[in-house]
């Protein structure tokens, strides 16, 4: 983890790991509007805010969370439930 102007970021394996996604799904939240990725320097490494990934795994819908009852925290509903195009 990275700290920048006092806000946390994360790095692609830190964000993949906390959201308990592969890399590629990671990606695709990107490529969709889900997250936001920020530049590090020159390089072709990217950020991720720790704000946003919490923010998103406190995103589920309702009826699924009553449905589904959380076992632990890293246990969030498979996307395809709760994103839409």
């Amino acid at each position: 983890m990275l700290v920048l102007d006092g806000e946390e970021y994360l790095t692609v394996d830190e964000a993949a790991r906390l959201l308990g996604i592969k890399r590629a799904t990671l990606y695709a939240y990107v490529s969709r509007g889900v997250l936001r990725s920020y530049r590090q320097g020159i390089k072709r490494q990217r950020l991720y805010r720790r704000s946003e990934i919490e923010s998103l795994l406190r995103l589920a819908p309702s009826a699924a969370a009553e449905a589904t009852p959380r076992r632990s925290p890293d246990d969030i509903p498979l996307a395809e439930s709760w994103i839409r195009d």
